[in-house]
């Protein structure tokens, strides 16, 4: 991890603090910024979140597809897992502890978009991250590659359906048109913007210095992005949070509770099908972490900047880095539960 990943949640704090001050001291300048924007989406949001999500795509090589074979059973645990199961027990964590277990700290109104946050992080599988937390756990890096490809693939069809299902189950109306669009905008043209550049630079330049130091070049924009993007989610936030800022906590709970149940069902089936420990560490990694960048981006544009969904989908992101150094700690600590292959 380089310094940037190692101390997120620092830096996630530390954007929290400058987004509330300046949302509270200079409330001009979100009402200016939010003058900005096409069809709900936020222009100046959706150019930092491409910052984001296009080195991630960079790092894709979708030639991986083509071993998806090799190993199979572990692969099935993923797609399995993050789409069948994943955003469906976010849906029942959310559901209990927002409406349930907390009924008397958040309204029915409030907790109901804190439920479409969470929606929204359940539908995500990570994309990115999940490279860190496999080599932290000494993943088969190759495996690695094939669970971010196919899961890119799979989050083109799959996320708008079960987004649309389990936001109607919850009363909340989401706009066909802006759900694709954000799709679209925020993972179609990053992807193909990735595909392209890979292709491009690896018949001009090789293989090699693509790899080694193409890449490379944009290894702190997906943070300085993200981090700019919670500076302006927090201080369209401001008001909020200043009045509610207990609800930070009582957002976190289920998030991380949903993130350990999902990491333990994911590694607990490749330890029942017998799979080596490379290969089951980055199957429960990946189901546990979320493409909070695409999360942050979808609440944005259906619900808003202010929204109390794009809060939640950001307590997610404040949560991620300390969860996830945990689970690697225990995939570290249990590799005598896998067979040595």
């Amino acid at each position: 991890m380089n310094f940037f990943q190692r101390f997120l949640t620092v830096w996630v704090f530390l954007c929290m603090i400058v987004g509330v001050l300046l949302g509270h001291f200079a409330p001009a300048l979100p009402t200016l910024l939010n003058k900005f924007e096409y069809a709900r989406i936020s222009i100046p949001m959706a150019i930092l979140i491409w910052v984001m999500i296009y080195p991630m795509m960079l790092k894709v090589d979708f030639q991986s597809i083509q071993n998806v074979g090799k190993n199979p059973k572990g692969l099935f645990v993923t797609w399995i897992v993050n789409w069948l199961v994943k955003p469906f027990t976010m849906y029942g964590f959310a559901s209990l502890f927002f409406f349930i277990i907390f009924k008397g700290f958040i309204t029915p109104e409030l907790a109901t978009e804190y439920l479409a946050g969470a929606v929204l992080l359940g539908a995500a599988p990570c994309t990115a991250m999940v490279f860190v937390w496999s080599t932290l756990t000494h993943g088969n890096p190759a495996y690695t590659v094939v669970q971010v490809a196919t899961n890119d693939l799979i989050i083109l069809i799959a996320f708008v359906p079960i987004v649309k299902f389990l936001l109607g189950v919850s009363n909340v109306t989401v706009p066909f048109d802006t759900l694709i669009l954000s799709v679209v905008l925020f993972v179609v043209i990053p992807l193909a913007g990735g595909i392209l550049t890979r292709i491009l630079i690896t018949k001009n330049k090789g293989k090699d210095y693509f790899e080694n130091i193409f890449i490379h070049k944009f290894d702190s924009a997906t943070t300085i992005g993200l981090l700019l993007t919670l500076i302006l989610i927090f201080m369209g936030q401001s008001e909020v949070i200043l009045e509610n800022l207990f609800h930070i906590v009582l957002i976190a709970i289920p998030l991380i509770l949903q993130t350990f149940f999902i990491f333990f069902i994911a590694y607990g089936a490749c330890k029942l099908l017998k799979l080596p420990h490379n290969i089951a560490s980055p199957a429960g990694m990946i189901g546990a972490s979320n493409f909070f960048e695409l999360a942050v981006a979808v609440a944005v544009a259906l619900f808003g900047t202010t929204s109390p969904a794009a809060l939640a989908t950001t307590v997610g992101v404040l949560t991620e880095v300390p969860v996830m150094l945990t689970l690697v700690k225990i995939a570290n600590n249990t590799t005598h539960w896998f067979p040595q292959k």
